[in-house]
């Protein structure tokens, strides 16, 4: 009887580990840091996200709720409550509570930790526990993003608490996290397997294990998709217009919606030429953004109209796209005073590496001398545009991208503050009623009335045309038929993976 119940658990176990339903993914890079506070990088983050939760998170609609978190409440304006859930467990088994989230808020302002997300706690004036799941939290003044800054991973103070130098730490190659994935171990330079945590608080995932392939070679990992060895994949539109066919597409899905970022060319506005707003005007008029997104991207992408998210409440919908006008251009160029005998002229840089965006600096080139105006164009090394261009803001025009956040911050691009060396005003851009709304909207708690705010921010930036904004380009992912319960969003599709069945191979 003890053989045959032996006999029959090794069968039962065999038999789940056969049926362990995998998650095939990619990965180019290797994570350089798994730690929430240090995950500089794409693919430190990316891995990241599936080991920690924070306080609270987006949800599909870019709405925030809690994570951790179990309620919040403001006392006042800069007074917040925050009860904490209290059925969470680390993965080692010990249990998460307020003195977690305290640590890690400490380990970020630790002088001994660089990290970029300092400067978002600048407003927290101090932070303590009422009881293990309850935090009282104090700001300075209000601050639009006083429950943002809360999304970050928390930490555990048990395993942490006596590192003298986290940024050494073992912790980061080797994490403990509370999220719906455990780590199984890491290498540079290989494949990255997560296994599904079984008292992962909002319930085990129905999707057992996730494996990252090591992918450096986009082209490898084209090829991977193909053959039906990733489940999910970025595509480009090059690949979706020309390099897929029918077979592809019974095998996957295509969901596209528009990237969190944009590229422009920006103007030095304390150059003479630019500081005429019927000079950056004209260019405007001048240029078919229309035509750059279908030959770039073969339509898939949008037109951008300023700078902040569409989608978002920062958006302001009622700004037209800018139609090419020849006419219109080439009188508002006669108005700053260039014309046929002195033709308006200036020099473009972009940086190698971006084949899209010195494309795309290649055609507006070719639609500017439809208007007599000679652009000239300079690629240069990123190091070295960087630093001997971008940073000293040696350049007459620039061809670049930002990325673009569910909550924008408008004060390190826009606030004239920021046009110092070092800062990312880079245009030199300066607005007194626009430093006066970032100002405004920094301290305002109320989501309708940020929304008010940043709409003007959003209008008033446009109609200045310090930049040429250009493009947002699709972001385009295949996902294998096999998953179900997949659910596109404004996010994307990863917001309910938990909830993913994948069928039998």
């Amino acid at each position: 009887m003890k053989k045959f119940l032996l006999l029959f658990i090794i069968h039962c176990s065999l038999f789940t580990c056969l049926n362990a339903s995998t998650l095939n993914l990619s990965i180019s890079s290797s994570p350089s840091r798994i730690n929430p506070i240090l995950a500089s990088d794409s693919a430190s983050s990316e891995i990241t996200q599936w080991l920690f939760n924070g306080l609270f998170k987006y949800d599909k609609n870019g709405n925030i709720v809690p994570e951790l978190a179990s309620s919040y409440k403001f006392i006042s304006k800069t007074h917040l409550i925050i009860n904490l859930r209290d059925d969470v467990l680390w993965h080692d088994g010990e249990k998460f509570s307020a003195d977690d989230v305290i640590f890690t808020y400490n380990k970020i302002h630790d002088p001994k930790v660089f990290t970029a997300i300092k400067s978002n706690y600048k407003e927290v004036e101090s932070i303590s526990k009422i009881n293990d799941f309850t935090l009282e939290i104090i700001y300075k003044k209000p601050y639009f993003k006083a429950l943002e800054i809360w999304m970050t991973g928390i930490l555990p103070k048990h395993l942490l608490k006596d590192e003298e130098d986290l940024m050494k730490s073992d912790f980061n190659k080797q994490p403990i996290g509370t999220g719906a994935y455990k780590l199984d171990s890491f290498k540079v330079g290989s494949d990255i397997r997560l296994f599904a945590f079984d008292k992962y608080f909002e319930g085990r995932p129905k999707i057992d294990e996730i494996n990252y392939k090591f992918l450096p070679d986009p082209t490898t990992s084209f090829l991977f998709l193909k053959q039906n060895r990733l489940d999910v994949g970025g595509l480009t539109p090059l690949q979706v217009d020309r390099q897929i066919d029918k077979e592809f597409l019974d095998d996957f899905q295509l969901i596209e919606r528009p990237a969190f970022a944009y590229a422009y060319l920006g103007f030095n506005l304390n150059n003479k030429k630019f500081k005429d707003l019927n000079v950056r005007k004209a260019l405007s008029l001048a240029i078919n953004r229309k035509e750059i997104v279908d030959i770039l991207f073969f339509g898939h992408g949008q037109v951008c109209n300023g700078p902040f998210l569409p989608g978002t409440f920062a958006y302001d919908k009622d700004i037209k796209v800018i139609k090419q006008d020849l006419k219109q251009a080439k009188r508002l160029l006669k108005l700053a005073g260039y014309d046929e005998n002195n033709p308006l002229s200036f020099e473009v840089i972009t940086n190698t590496g971006n084949e899209t965006r010195l494309n795309a600096t290649q055609i507006i080139q070719y639609q500017l001398a439809k208007i007599g105006v000679k652009m000239k164009i300079r690629v240069m090394e990123w190091q070295a545009f960087l630093n001997t261009v971008v940073h000293p803001r040696n350049f007459e025009a620039i061809v670049l991208g930002w990325n673009l956040a569910v909550m924008p911050d408008a004060y390190p691009l826009w606030h004239s503050d920021s046009r110092k060396t070092g800062a990312f005003n880079l245009v030199g851009y300066s607005n007194k009623e626009v430093d006066e709304l970032i100002v405004k909207g920094s301290t305002t708690v109320d989501k309708e009335e940020l929304g008010k705010i940043y709409r003007k921010i959003f209008n008033i930036i446009a109609n200045d045309t310090p930049y040429l904004f250009l493009y947002i380009p699709n972001s385009i992912t295949s996902v294998s038929k096999k998953i179900q319960n997949i659910e596109p969003s404004f996010l994307g599709i990863m917001h309910n993976q938990n909830d993913w069945i994948k069928e039998d191979d």
